[in-house]
């Protein structure tokens, strides 16, 4: 299934790619959705959230102080049962799953907050991790025009809210980046079409 998915993939991705047409904006998301749908899109990096996660209190706001936190030091701190580095800003955590060690982490980070691009902003958000009400609330009224948050569950009051089906019984969605249980080579983020919201033909406020 895995390999035939791959291969049905790479097809999608090739037709997305096409589609795309702005090209040069930045992808800012609370976990690893930002970073295979800029991989799938064979797009440069632009946003430093890549490889990594981030609790909803403080994505929500780095956000709404994105100026200050982009020119905050990166710090180092430590948990209890994570063997991966995590980062501080000022009083944010970064959580960097997927590097190898703190070196990395900083480098990465300062390389691609450098590449931010504040006049082309895409918000991606996740109600996993602790996501509360009160959350997706204070997120629905950020001062951002391109954002939206995948939900397991419709949310009409919160217009941000994408709902992704099958999550209904959980918490939480779950990974939007692994495929679905079908020979098609989709994955559950594809439910939302990102393509069209970044070319600015699907309005998500």
């Amino acid at each position: 299934m895995s390999k035939l998915n791959n291969i049905l993939r790479k097809r999608i991705n090739k037709k997305n790619i096409k589609r795309l047409k702005n090209k040069d904006f930045s992808l800012i998301a609370s976990n690893c959705n930002g970073t295979f749908i800029s991989h799938d899109l064979n797009l440069q990096f632009r946003s430093p959230f890549i490889n990594l996660w981030i609790k909803p209190n403080d994505f929500i706001k780095y956000l709404q102080n994105i100026d200050y936190y982009m020119k905050c030091e990166l710090k180092f701190t430590s948990e209890k049962g994570i063997n991966y580095p995590i980062g501080l800003l000022d009083d944010i955590k970064i959580y960097f799953q997927h590097y190898k060690s703190e070196n990395e982490a900083k480098e990465k980070w300062i390389e691609r907050t450098k590449r931010i691009n504040l006049d082309n902003l895409f918000i991606l958000f996740t109600d996993r991790d602790g996501c509360t009400y009160q959350n997706l609330l204070e997120f629905d009224k950020l001062p951002y025009k391109n954002k939206v948050v995948f939900t397991h569950k419709p949310y009409k009051q919160i217009k941000s809210a994408f709902y992704i089906k099958g999550f209904e019984n959980e918490d939480s969605v779950g990974m939007c980046f692994e495929y679905l249980n079908k020979f098609t080579g989709k994955k559950i983020y594809d439910a939302f079409d990102y393509i069209k919201w970044f070319n600015g033909e699907l309005s998500k406020q």
